[in-house]
């Protein structure tokens, strides 16, 4: 899964700090909703990765209270979100780029996300950390509540057989639902479905992207601030 919906900026578009976060109303409202779409068809879990970061915590606990299942969290802080830069230090003209650049298309490894961590760098903690998970076999069934630019290493992972490439306009939804099944094989991963979320799984609020509606936002803050 990705977390539910947050709040990165206020209504003048200044950044709360990404860290700590915690879900919206919306946010919240889509995490029940993921868990209620898993109890209905019987989707029991054996163990439940979460970042660590508050948004990643609330939702896999909501989730759980609506499965009335009783799990303890494991906390992988190597899956945490491609970590951006100071957003005060990207010039106007390269802006949008900043934000929208790393989920377009095949993305280079070294794009950087919001002047911070590149694209590669990012891979270079989410594959060794799909190795470890698969390289155990005691579960069936595993609940990831993760972030979107992880989530898309993770599909592109999938998709391409284990290798290193970076798709980036693989959608991924606040609180939406991802289903793989895996193998012992990098190439015996199969996408089952992806970026279904269950309060509305045909997606028709919007048609802008994450990183196009958070530019939007934080555009807001350099537009208020000019003399």
């Amino acid at each position: 899964m990705r977390h539910g919906s947050v709040t990165y900026f206020d209504e003048a578009g200044k950044p709360h700090l990404p860290e700590t976060v915690p879900l919206n109303e919306a946010g919240r409202a889509q995490a029940a909703a993921a868990g209620q779409a898993f109890d209905a068809d019987g989707v029991r879990f054996d163990r439940v990765i979460v970042s660590g970061l508050p948004r990643t915590v609330e939702t896999a606990m909501r989730v759980l209270a609506e499965t009335g299942q009783d799990i303890a969290l494991e906390t992988w802080p190597e899956l945490a979100e491609i970590r951006g830069g100071r957003l005060s230090g990207i010039p106007d003209d390269k802006l949008r780029e900043a934000f929208t650049g790393a989920f377009e298309g095949m993305v280079a490894e070294e794009r950087r996300f919001l002047g911070g961590e590149s694209v590669g760098e990012l891979m270079d903690r989410i594959h060794p950390a799909m190795a470890r998970l698969l390289a155990d076999d005691s579960w069936d069934t595993v609940l990831l509540v993760l972030h979107g630019g992880v989530n898309r290493a993770i599909l592109s992972y999938a998709l391409t057989g284990g290798q290193r490439l970076f798709l980036g306009n693989l959608s991924q939804a606040a609180g939406c639902i991802n289903a793989l099944d895996v193998g012992a094989q990098p190439c015996d991963w199969i996408v089952r479905f992806a970026n279904y979320a269950p309060p509305a799984p045909l997606h028709t609020a919007t048609r802008s992207t994450t990183m196009e509606q958070l530019y939007k936002e934080y555009a807001k803050s350099r537009l208020l601030s000019r003399p």
